[in-house]
Formats: structure tokens, sequence, C-alpha cells
């Protein structure tokens, strides 16, 4: 059966699907990224021989990565801190010296927080919508837009970046130079400075908010404001069907979605009665390798 192998490429681990055409999900693997040493490219290599070894050679391959993506596709264009080796790193050139084939097999890199979203359009939570937004809540924020169901990517290739909107003109500047944005007000990045050096995550800071810490609960509301805010002004903007809400903060489960709820809705502008979905994404860990999958598929479908 021909299928396609997604990787989604991260600081500490790389994950692999292998997806049929149909969307049947065939396998799907951790390994380690091993990120501290530069020569890391070389095991995605390996591993990707590894896969191909067990499964059978793919007849499609693409990538998921931290960064700006070139619109081509060709490559990561714009990535800074860890994992700066995937910056014009071109990856059908890579893989195609590395593992000596014969015929160059295209390989299309896409961001990862635009490849979980068109993982979580195909297989997830967003299936039959044509307008999601997708927020990835981890160690800081990612996000990705399908409009009038075309992945949003912009003239550069950064657009869906939404964690680098805005919501404090006098905050301190993030990685792209944004003040006060969503990322460094829920990000875990930044919770031991928000919480003066007593949580250095949100499911300690969760946790402690559960058991009745009054501070850890007020540090936890201040979050979600700032989250619903974020919230209701990309609704205002893209006008989606769906918010699709993922990554490691997610898995809090009724903690986040539940007062996230309360606070949408009041300041949410609503028409005709309908509210804007938000819903847990449902592929997990792998929805970056699925959509680097399917990524790599409708480049194949297309003219």
């Amino acid at each position: 059966m021909p299928y396609a192998i997604g990787l989604d490429i991260g600081v500490t681990n790389l994950k692999a699907a292998g997806v049929s055409p149909t969307g049947q999900l065939l396998f799907r693997q951790t390994f380690e990224t091993h990120a501290e040493s530069p020569d890391w490219p070389a095991r995605v290599t390996a591993h990707l021989a590894q896969l191909e070894s067990t499964h059978g050679p793919a007849k499609w391959l693409g990538i998921a990565s931290p960064g700006v993506a070139r619109p081509d596709g060709a490559s990561i264009r714009w990535m800074q801190g860890r994992l700066a080796e995937v910056q014009n790193l071109n990856w059908s050139r890579f893989l195609h010296d590395s593992t000596q084939l014969a015929e160059a097999r295209p390989v299309p890199v896409l961001n990862d927080a635009q490849a979980a979203l068109l993982g979580e359009a195909w297989l997830g939570a967003g299936q039959g919508v044509d307008n999601a937004i997708l927020l990835t809540l981890g160690t800081g924020v990612g996000g990705a837009a399908i409009v009038d169901g075309r992945l949003l990517r912009g003239h550069l290739g950064r657009a869906g970046h939404l964690g680098h909107i805005c919501l404090d003109l006098q905050g301190e500047k993030d990685i792209a130079n944004t003040p006060g944005s969503l990322e460094t007000k829920i990000g875990n990045y930044s919770l031991p400075a928000r919480s003066n050096g007593r949580f250095h995550s949100t499911h300690d800071l969760v946790q402690a908010a559960q058991n009745g810490d009054p501070a850890a609960q007020h540090l936890w509301d201040i979050s979600l404001d700032a989250l619903a805010c974020a919230i209701i002004s990309l609704i205002n903007i893209l006008d989606p069907q769906i918010v699709i809400i993922g990554g490691g903060i997610a898995v809090a489960g009724p903690a986040l979605f539940e007062p996230l709820e309360k606070k949408v809705r009041p300041i949410e502008w609503t028409l005709e009665a309908r509210h804007v979905p938000i819903v847990p994404a449902q592929l997990g860990e792998f929805a970056g390798a699925i959509g680097a999958a399917h990524n790599a598929l409708q480049g194949a479908t297309q003219p």
C-alpha cells in the first residue's frame, strides 16, 4: 500500500506517523531528538531509514518543524534559539543525499502548528470545517488558521503565529519582538517570572489552584483572562467555525475549558446567537506528524 510518512521535529522528541492517502493511520512512533548535539539532523535520517526498513519505502514524506517555513515549503527560513540547525536546511536535498536514493523525493516543510491544524482538520477535531483556529499551549503558544478551506500561510510564511498577538503594550517583548503577547501571558516559559519563581510548569500551577491555593488560583485566572481575550480577538478577525486548543497545557481538561468558557462567552461577539465552540484537539502529540504527512499528500495531488 502506498503511504506517507510525516515527521514532526521537536526539541525533545521526533514524532513520526505513517498514513495512507485515505487517512488510515498505519503507525506512530517517537524518537529522541538529542537537539543538544548539532548533528541531530543525521539522526532523523537514521530514524527514517529504520521506519522504512520496517514498513517499506514511503511514497510521500513531509516535515513539520518549529519556525517560519518558506512559502515554497523548501525549508524553514527563520528559527531562533534551539533547533537553529533547521534554518535554511533543505530537507529534500539533505534526505536525498543522506539516504543515497536514486531519485529525489520532494519533502515539503511546514511550521509545526500549521501542520497540527492540518492534521486536526483531516482526522481530528476540525473534520468537515472550512474555517478553524488552532492554539497550541505549551512552552510557548503556537497557532494556525484555516480560512475558507485553505491553510493561512501569508506573504512570508509567518501567518498563524497567534501566540504573538499583543495583549499588553507595556509588557515584556517576546521572541518575535511583540510586547505583552499571549505567549508571555500563558506560556510555560514565562511562568517562573509570572509566579516569582514559585511555579515552573502550568500543570503544577493548576494543581495548586485545584487544591485551594488562592495565589495560584489568582494567577491561573489572570492567565485565562488573557487567553479569553486573545480568543475573542481572533474570532473577530478570522470568523472561525471552531477554536481548537492543543498542547501540553490543554491536558488540564476541565480545569482549562470550563473556566475558559465562562470567561469567553460574556465578551464574545455573537451573531444570530451562535457561539464559536472551543474544543480540545483530538490527535494529541502526533497531530503535527499526521499533518505533515497530509501536507505531502496534498502536494502530490495538486497540479
